[in-house]
């Protein structure tokens, strides 16, 4: 079984997710957070190939982390669900 850092997990009772459910939530958190100890216990747990299958479909990833995922795939930033969903030009609010 595959020891996670707790604190990816704040938000929910820990003991409620499993692995195999909970794929998708598993990974963008360990992703998003940029801890590579966990980030390789996923590799060994998940394979690249289901990583990479679930990090496309993700929404909210920063760019920085795109880019990571982009390169350690070897998949054009502009396949991530995430690069698609990015506003196009940061605006400030006017008052």
């Amino acid at each position: 079984m595959m020891q996670l850092s707790k604190y990816f997990f704040w938000d929910f009772n820990v003991n409620s997710i499993t692995y195999q459910m909970h794929t998708r939530l598993v990974i963008e958190s360990v992703v998003a957070s940029a801890n590579l100890k966990d980030w390789h216990k996923l590799k060994v747990f998940y394979g690249l190939n289901l990583m990479k299958k679930e990090a496309l479909q993700m929404r909210g990833l920063e760019r920085k982390t795109l880019n990571f995922l982009s390169l350690i795939f070897k998949v054009p930033i502009l396949n991530f669900r995430a690069y698609k969903k990015m506003p196009a030009v940061n605006t400030h609010c006017n008052y």
